[in-house]
């Protein structure tokens, strides 16, 4: 027997079982997920190239939102030093003042050049230590004035040739920060030693930082401030949110590979929070970087006619706390709802999307639950109460909105699936949506919020405009300004009234001397009847009264309107004082200088109806004409002129100023508008639209990060592509048709919801539903053409991203 043959036969060993997973070892619990997130934290800072990019990405976009969050949560500071700032330079004078060493006499001479307000100040210093106000070091003398450095830049410069025609006084310093509201406001502190010919206007001062008690925002104002907050805010939020799903497909299939060694579904979630917790951290890191230069950068901006200085964009310490906080808890809540549609396998990445639709039904549920919280306070906000229920009402908006976030993922998946057919552009577009349509729709569910949420303030603002913009009566036909101006004496209302009419860019100009006269005899006080004698040309007269005939010489009396003011003394016959004594707001109390000039209107003077003048006001009171009251004897006149101006004149109404103003504190040329709007109603738009502006550039720089990150993810494909004979161009119109789709989607969502919102939004302050259709189709304009302007940027990186050596791999 051989050797071979002498072997005893043996039993097959038992096959070893197949390794499987490896049962996860070592600390549970609290140390379980400390040791995942820090696996998580290395894969993202030592994870390679492609780790490093996505972690870049997000960090980059989380840090666009967090600066504009950081500049929201700075508004609080922002206001309040504008308001502190703006309380401790003025004067009101309230009570008396006494005069004395620290006493001077104040007045108020605002302007206006080129429809920028001026603000200015004269004072009068009655002893050797008058109050200064803050900013100024010393007070200017009589011809000298202080200015802010944009006013003084604006006097230096040739724009600002007309305004120094206006301010001929000489410059003798700047006023600081301190005495500013912002570094782009126009104001002048002015010396004078005039002001006491001016009892009337001219208040008595010990110190500044005198202001009244602030009126409380009414409700509706305190409504749309609430849901402004919000729509611009909510828009940030979703756009954090995206941010922290950049590269996710990569992730997944890293994730796959850790499933294969040995982790179980829990742990790879962990890691996942752990990764998109890096990216939230930098992007808090990236965020406060990026404020930075924005704050210096909104210093020297403005904004909607809003300047800040940089110093003043400070965040509230607690918002701050509260963004570092929540930021990154988003980040890792966000990550871990991804991954529920996901299985991670050990062999690959499933998904959801390919095996069952996304269903509707929840995602109707946020939008529900807001109108359960909205619809009961149908009707109950109005201007009349103060308060209202904030925190209802912003958690109601923010539900409705998010509702419209949540519905476009279900509605972009449903159309693109039975969409067929097209050019080939058009079909690479589609197919790409069908196969994973989560990533369009979520680089476009910022913008799509955005344009709801503009959509409905824009319906409850033009809902409620009525109720703060009124009309004013004026007749802007018959004249463009008025102009007021208090005189000495009679003549010199005539000879401001002369040098209008030859001031260039004036059509006409219709000039009355108005006197308050109490009768011959009667004790001044406050109480006692005063007599309007308004004294002009027939023709000006013939404007106040219907008159038969007029002529030189002629005295009219006119009774008061049933509604209006009772002139006890408008009568023929009767006799009044032309040596009126004067209110001093300095003395409160009334001042009679000189002896009487007692002047009797005829016996046989006619009584005549009043008409309405330019502005809407009824002249009662005595009519007279040159002839019959000599201006001369009146030793208190306030000239009233109705001016209409040369449309042909760019410059007439500076012009106008400057006839006026000149180097006097005693006058005041307002425009006539038909409407009159709220200056809180105005300030509030204007803060709306500085914030909209913001928010909006926000999601364009949004949107390139995500479509840079979608084309990255896509790199290898589209080389693909190019290398079997597909057109550049047609890649193009793909990336365009990729991100056209689900935005008119997402808009005609918006549209939708921005309408529905803005009814219950309307319904709240009990406003008729109407849409403004020149509204809305401005901003779903303009979200247009921020995408295309998105799609523009994006094909550089395409052309770049699409050559040849695209298709190399590690």
């Amino acid at each position: 027997m051989s050797a071979l043959d002498s072997r005893k036969p043996q039993a097959s060993p038992a096959p070893e079982p197949a390794p499987g997973p490896a049962a996860p070892t070592g600390p549970s619990g609290a140390a379980r997920w400390a040791a995942d997130l820090a696996m998580g934290v290395r894969f993202a800072l030592a994870g390679g190239r492609e780790s490093w990019v996505r972690t870049v990405l997000t960090a980059v976009g989380v840090g666009l939102g967090v600066a504009v969050l950081l500049v929201a949560a700075s508004v609080p500071n922002m206001l309040g030093a504008r308001d502190a700032r703006g309380e401790a330079r003025e004067a009101f004078g309230f009570g008396q003042v006494e005069r004395s060493d620290h006493s001077a006499l104040h007045i108020w001479s605002d302007t206006e050049f080129r429809g920028e307000g001026v603000r200015g100040r004269y004072i009068e210093p009655e002893g050797g230590n008058p109050p200064v106000p803050p900013g100024v070091e010393r007070l200017p003398g009589p011809g000298e004035m202080v200015v802010s450095p944009a006013l003084g830049e604006l006097l230096a410069s040739p724009e600002g040739e007309l305004l120094r025609e206006r301010l001929p006084q000489r410059i003798t310093g700047t006023i600081g920060d301190e005495g500013l509201l912002g570094p782009r406001e126009l104001t002048f502190l002015a010396g004078s030693d005039t002001l006491s010919d001016f009892p009337d206007s001219a208040t008595r001062i010990d110190r500044f930082d005198e202001v009244g008690e602030p009126e409380p925002l009414d409700a509706v104002l305190l409504l749309l401030v609430v849901v402004a907050c919000v729509v611009l805010l909510f828009p940030v939020w979703v756009f954090i949110a995206t941010s922290v799903r950049f590269g996710g497909e990569r992730r997944d299939r890293r994730l796959a590979a850790l499933r294969l060694v040995g982790a179980d579904s829990r742990m790879v979630r962990r890691i996942a929070a752990g990764e998109s917790l890096v990216g939230a951290l930098l992007g808090l890191a990236v965020g406060a970087a990026l404020f930075l230069p924005v704050r210096g950068t909104i210093g020297r901006a403005e904004i909607f006619d809003i300047s800040v200085f940089p110093a003043d964009v400070r965040p509230s310490a607690l918002l701050t706390a509260l963004i570092v906080v929540a930021v990154p808890v988003s980040a890792v809540a966000v990550a871990l709802l991804a991954l529920r549609g996901v299985a991670i396998e050990p062999l690959g990445v499933v998904r959801d999307a390919g095996v069952r639709r996304r269903r509707l039904w929840w995602r109707l549920v946020p939008p529900g639950i807001g109108l359960v919280l909205l619809l009961p306070l149908v009707g109950g906000v109005d201007a009349e109460r103060g308060t209202i229920d904030t925190y209802r009402i912003a958690a109601g908006v923010v539900l409705l909105l998010a509702g419209v976030t949540a519905v476009l993922p279900w509605l972009v998946e449903w159309v693109v699936n039975r969409m067929r057919g097209g050019p080939l552009s058009v079909q690479l577009a589609v197919r790409r949506l069908q196969l994973d349509s989560g990533p369009g729709a979520r680089a476009v569910s910022g913008i799509t919020v955005a344009v709801a949420g503009a959509i409905a303030v824009q319906m409850l603002f033009g809902g409620v405009e009525d109720d703060y913009v009124r009309p004013t009566g004026h007749d802007i036909s018959r004249a463009d300004f008025q102009v007021m101006r208090d005189l000495r004496d009679g003549p010199q209302a005539r000879e401001l009234t002369e040098r209008l009419e030859k001031t260039p860019g004036v059509e006409r100009a219709l000039g009355t001397a108005v006197l308050y006269v109490p009768e011959a005899g009667a004790v001044p006080d406050v109480d006692a009847p005063w007599t309007r004698i308004t004294v002009a040309e027939c023709a000006t007269l013939e404007q106040l009264a219907r008159l038969r005939s007029c002529e030189q010489g002629d005295v009219f009396v006119v009774p008061p309107a049933e509604d209006g003011p009772e002139e006890s003394g408008a009568r023929p016959g009767a006799r009044f004082d032309l040596n009126s004594p004067v209110y001093s707001q300095t003395e409160e109390a009334y001042e009679q200088a000189g002896r009487p000039r007692p002047w009797s209107v005829p016996a046989d003077a006619p009584v005549v109806e009043a008409r309405p003048d330019a502005m809407g006001r009824y002249s009662a009171g005595i009519l007279a004409t040159p002839g019959a009251l000599d201006l001369s004897r009146a030793t208190r006149v306030h000239a009233d002129i109705f001016v209409k101006a040369d449309p042909a004149v760019p410059d007439a109404a500076e012009y106008i100023r400057n006839a006026v103003e000149t180097g006097s504190p005693g006058a005041q040329v307002m425009r006539l508008s038909a409407t009159e709007r709220s200056s809180r109603f105005a300030a509030v738009q204007r803060a709306l639209y500085a914030g909209a502006a913001g928010v909006m550039l926000l999601i364009g720089a949004s949107m390139v990060v995500s479509t840079l990150e979608q084309l990255r993810e896509r790199r290898k494909l589209l080389s693909v592509l190019v290398a079997f004979g597909t057109r550049r161009s047609t890649l193009g119109w793909s990336v365009l048709w990729q991100t056209a789709l689900p935005v008119a989607l997402g808009l005609a969502l918006s549209v939708l919801g921005g309408t529905g919102l803005g009814a219950v939004l309307l319904k709240l302050v009990s406003v008729p539903v109407t849409v403004h259709w020149t509204s809305l189709g401005a901003m779903t304009g303009i979200a247009a053409g921020v995408v295309l302007l998105v799609t523009l940027l994006s094909l550089p990186p395409l052309w770049r991203m699409i050559r040849p050596d695209g298709l190399r791999t590690e």
